[in-house]
């Protein structure tokens, strides 16, 4: 099932797959997630800590990434892939603080 995000041009997502069988039960992914860039201005950045995620990264520039995320469902020596997407909608970062100065005194 797709999933839809959104976050700033200064931040990323940690996006976890909990494979199940058909009939609702927790499964397993032969060698983990695999996710890659199909569109768009975003990365894709590995969890070392968990082979079942990833981190869909925002691009500099706004509007939106995809990602295809997928992974091999057969534990033995085949491959049967299964695979989704993610759709990251960038928007630019807001203003958080003014950052205000001050010169030094001056004559009036």
């Amino acid at each position: 099932m797709p999933l839809a995000l959104a976050c700033s041009n200064e931040e990323k997502i940690k996006v976890t797959a909990s494979p199940t069988t058909p009939g609702g039960n927790p499964a397993t992914l032969d060698g983990g997630l695999q996710a890659e860039v199909i569109s768009g201005d975003g990365t894709v950045e590995p969890d070392p800590s968990d082979p079942n995620s990833f981190f869909a990264v925002s691009g500099v520039a706004l509007g939106i990434t995809e990602f295809r995320v997928h992974g091999d469902a057969d534990l033995g020596s085949g491959v049967v892939e299964i695979q989704d997407i993610v759709t990251l909608t960038v928007g630019g970062a807001m203003a958080a603080n003014f950052g205000l100065t001050a010169s030094a005194p001056i004559p009036k």
